[in-house]
């Protein structure tokens, strides 16, 4: 049975190799997210850079919890307590 699973919000630019892996890695899993790409959008930057105080993307969410980048999220991953906190269920 699984959980409810948690928006999952990305902070992102075009053409950045992270982004693209976190992405693929939320996608491999069937997790659904949104993202705001700053690249072009210096008030969303802003707003990433006051949340989370970094600079660098990706930024990623899950629920209200910062999880930090991609490195981050592939961490959690490796350490099988990524599923889990996207309500993922292992049965």
């Amino acid at each position: 049975m699984s959980r409810e699973q948690p928006e999952v919000l990305i902070y992102s630019s075009s053409f950045c190799p992270y982004c693209v892996r976190a992405r693929r890695l939320l996608k491999d899993k069937g997790v659904s997210y949104r993202e705001l790409k700053v690249d072009f959008d210096p008030t969303r930057r802003e707003e990433m850079e006051r949340l989370t105080r970094r600079r660098t993307v990706p930024q990623i969410f899950i629920g209200d919890l910062h999880v930090g980048g991609y490195d981050d999220l592939a961490a959690l991953d490796r350490q099988g307590t990524l599923d889990g906190l996207l309500g993922i269920s292992s049965d």
